[in-house]
């Protein structure tokens, strides 16, 4: 039986949803190579296991080559402006004017990271734009309203730019350079929460560091 492989080619295909069941099952044999692959080819690929077992050992090394073009590019740029069903949707403008509820919200998580609370973190600094003029936006006024479920459909490539935007965050307060977040005024429990990140490699998903160096073996 002939089966057409549909190969992704940026991250902007893969969906947080599809992202977060990978990164549940990789946990559990993150020492497997063959899972680990398998499990990419699966996710990414739409590939039944038994569907895998038959592609021969060309092509399946073509399909890892073809993977690691891009999966190993995590780090985007913040997309400030997106959207959502047609709804443009604005980062918070200003992470030390956000609203208080908004700020209450964000800071109940330990960390910034790509986990089953991303979707809410996002849902809480990315809102609707009422108002747009020369590149600057007002966002609604946030009322609490959980539409996480949104934001899993969105691609990993707006998902990596806001992460790395905390990170580069996390960088400045590490660096003690500081200038930007100065600048930026960021609140206190968000830089504690930044703070905590202190080992920027718990910011980055377990997907970098299992899966990508399991491909390229």
């Amino acid at each position: 039986m002939e089966v057409e492989i549909k190969v992704p080619n940026s991250w902007e295909t893969i969906s947080l949803k599809r992202y977060l069941a990978y990164l549940k099952e990789v946990e559990n044999y993150k020492e497997d190579e063959e899972a680990v692959t398998m499990l990419t080819l699966m996710h990414f690929c739409g590939l039944q296991p038994e569907w895998i077992k038959g592609i021969g050992i060309g092509d399946l090394n073509l399909l890892k080559g073809k993977l690691n073009q891009f999966i190993g590019k995590q780090e985007h740029e913040l997309q400030r402006k997106i959207f959502i069903d047609g709804q443009a949707y604005g980062f918070e403008p200003n992470l030390s004017t956000m609203a208080y509820g908004a700020y209450l919200d964000i800071t109940k998580f330990d960390t910034f990271t790509i986990d089953d609370n991303w979707a809410k973190i996002m849902s809480v600094l990315y809102r609707p734009i009422i108002q747009e003029k020369e590149g600057m936006y007002l966002i609604k006024t946030y009322d609490g309203s959980d539409n996480s479920e949104k934001f899993l459909e969105l691609g990993m490539d707006i998902h990596f730019g806001a992460l790395f935007f905390f990170i580069n965050l996390s960088m400045d307060l590490l660096k003690d350079t500081l200038n930007y977040t100065m600048e930026m005024d960021i609140p206190h429990d968000i830089k504690q929460i930044l703070e905590r990140n202190g080992d920027l490699t718990q910011l980055l998903s377990p997907y970098r560091k299992t899966t990508y160096s399991d491909l390229t073996k």
